[in-house]
């Protein structure tokens, strides 16, 4: 079986302040988000997202060709940011790049840059909304 693309369709880091966390997030990868509309429906509870860059769709059948997955952060009623839950790895050139920009964002060190052998390195960080996210290089 070939698999040509990541398998991780989707994510949200679920947040409480949007303008605070979109800050650092944009701050720590050096990236712009956007903001993503609500769902439509009346089923579909209100949300508010500011999304990741996301790849270009170049496949035939429109699959994303390159590595990585798409996704947003998110502020919904009733679901909420914290330590314990999913855990996010953010792909870097150096984690140490991204690690240095945490505190000056408003974030903070959990552990910094440590090998995690043949797989190359990680830290942990907290963001400002209490999640925990994962850095990961090769180097």
């Amino acid at each position: 079986m070939s698999i040509r693309r990541n398998p991780v369709g989707w994510f949200e880091i679920y947040v409480a302040d949007m303008a605070r966390a979109k800050k650092f997030y944009e701050t720590v990868f050096n990236v712009n988000m956007e903001a993503l509309p609500s769902p439509e429906g009346s089923d579909a509870p209100p949300v508010e997202m500011a999304a990741f860059p996301m790849p270009a769709m170049t496949a035939d059948d429109g699959a994303a060709e390159l590595p990585g997955a798409c996704g947003a952060l998110a502020k919904m009623e009733g679901v909420h940011p914290g330590v314990g839950g999913t855990l996010v790895y953010f792909s870097c050139e150096d984690c140490a790049t991204e690690e240095a920009r945490v505190a000056d964002a408003g974030g903070n060190v959990v552990h910094s840059k440590f090998s995690i052998g043949q797989h190359g390195f990680i830290a942990m960080v907290n963001d400002t909304e209490g999640n925990m996210i994962g850095l990961h290089s090769q180097s």
